[in-house]
């Protein structure tokens, strides 16, 4: 028995169905009977599973339940999968992966807080790279480091549908800034982009500061809480002297004093697509304010939060 017909088998035993007596008998003769059940039966199996089992633990068993998936109602009209705090590991993620090879109809995943990792990372980006259905993927506190960074970054060199990706609260540091930098310079769909407290400093925003160069998709980038400092916030400058179509950047909290929003200031009287620049809770004084007043003066598109 090959590795999805065991998974199905181990769901099928290890859950209680409400049931009548001869579809409970006939389930206990193996697998072959296991699979040739009539499909009403089939569909009662199917609606006392959740979400998570029937996309990892029913896909591609055997043609037969292929079909009778494809056509179950709940699995037509599933769009969206939230899996926040399942402790899912990187196995768990390898058997979601499997199935997202196949799946037709999921456009966002959620695997917020699961601790996938690296290895995990791994699993989900083999998936993306053919996968054609998935537009939002969030990846929120998964333990993903720089290595994790470079597999996702592999996956968006070829994939044309994800455009967000939000990796908040992992710690790919300026390593991983580097990978994603360079699939940001071939991406073509990708329009959100999430790295909040994930440890980029400096140099890190200089490689993303080179992508954005080359960029002409992405327009929301978050950088809250990074620590890209003074250093960090000229090479982004540098960056939105050119690029066309950003709109929103978020940098509160990232130690940016008054010689960054001197910078700051400087790229935004040329820049006229920005129209939002969060700066909250960094250590921008009176002295800096004055730059982005007299920067304001120039560019009437600009919201300024700080």
């Amino acid at each position: 028995m090959d590795m999805n017909k065991r998974k199905f088998q181990e769901t099928f035993n290890s859950t209680e169905y409400n049931v009548d007596n001869e579809a409970k008998r006939i389930t206990h003769q193996g697998s072959a009977s296991l699979l040739t059940l009539p499909i009403e039966l089939v569909n009662m199996i199917f609606d006392k599973l959740d979400d998570f089992t029937i996309i990892c633990s029913l896909c591609q068993v055997c043609t037969r339940l292929n079909m009778i998936l494809d056509a179950y109602p709940r699995y037509q009209a599933l769009i969206k999968l939230n899996l926040t705090e399942n402790s899912i590991n990187d196995k768990g993620a390898q058997y979601l992966a499997d199935a997202l090879q196949n799946n037709q109809t999921l456009t966002t995943l959620n695997m917020n807080s699961n601790p996938i990792g690296d290895l995990g990372a791994q699993h989900l980006s083999g998936a993306l790279k053919n996968n054609m259905t998935i537009t939002t993927l969030m990846l929120v506190e998964n333990a993903i480091g720089s290595l994790g960074a470079q597999y996702l970054s592999d996956a968006l060199q070829n994939n044309t549908t994800l455009t967000t990706l939000d990796m908040t609260s992992n710690t790919i540091g300026d390593l991983g800034a580097q990978h994603l930098s360079g699939a940001l310079k071939n991406n073509t769909t990708l329009t959100k982009l999430n790295l909040r407290l994930n440890n980029i400093e400096h140099l890190g925003a200089q490689y993303l500061s080179d992508a954005l160069r080359n960029n002409n998709t992405l327009t929301k980038l978050n950088l809250v809480s990074t620590g890209i400092g003074n250093l960090g916030a000229k090479h982004l400058c540098d960056a939105l002297r050119n690029n066309n179509t950003l709109t929103k950047l978020e940098l509160a909290a990232n130690d940016i004093g008054n010689l960054g929003a001197q910078h700051l200031a400087g790229a935004l009287q040329n820049n006229t697509n920005l129209i939002e620049l969060d700066l909250a809770y960094n250590e921008i004084r009176d002295e800096g304010a004055e730059h982005f007043v007299m920067a304001l003066q120039e560019n009437t598109v600009s919201a300024i939060l700080f």
